[in-house]
């Protein structure tokens, strides 16, 4: 049975963390110290060039690796430098929905017949 592209995408990304990782803890050459300042300095405005370059290379290769292992898996992926895929057509108008309850007819209500009055 064929894997989805999130369980996919799921071990692409688990895969790259791990990857990551461990050329975080080459970049530090086993020092403790080395390690936790390389860590420290990765936060949400940390570039590309941030990073250590043992790591740059790892994110390279595994960004790599996972487009690989999609195309494998036969999922479609586009080229940056490629043709744009076309828009799809348009949906036509949707027909309005049904009411769950549709409106009668108003009508003046009944007259009850009453004793009559002389006149």
């Amino acid at each position: 049975m064929p894997k989805s592209a999130t369980d996919v995408m799921h071990e692409i990304i688990f895969s790259a963390v791990v990857d990551a990782m461990g050329a975080l803890k080459a970049a530090s050459g086993g020092v403790p110290n080395a390690l936790l300042r390389d860590i420290n300095a990765i936060h949400a405005n940390a570039t590309f060039a941030d990073l250590p370059r043992e790591l740059q290379a790892t994110v390279t290769a595994s960004v790599r690796a996972g487009f690989n292992r999609l195309l494998k898996e036969g999922f479609v992926v586009t080229p940056s430098q490629g043709q744009p895929i076309p828009p799809r057509p348009p949906r036509p108008p949707a027909a309005p929905a049904p009411s769950a309850r549709t409106p009668r007819p108003t009508r003046p209500p009944a007259r009850k017949p009453g004793p009559s009055r002389p006149r």
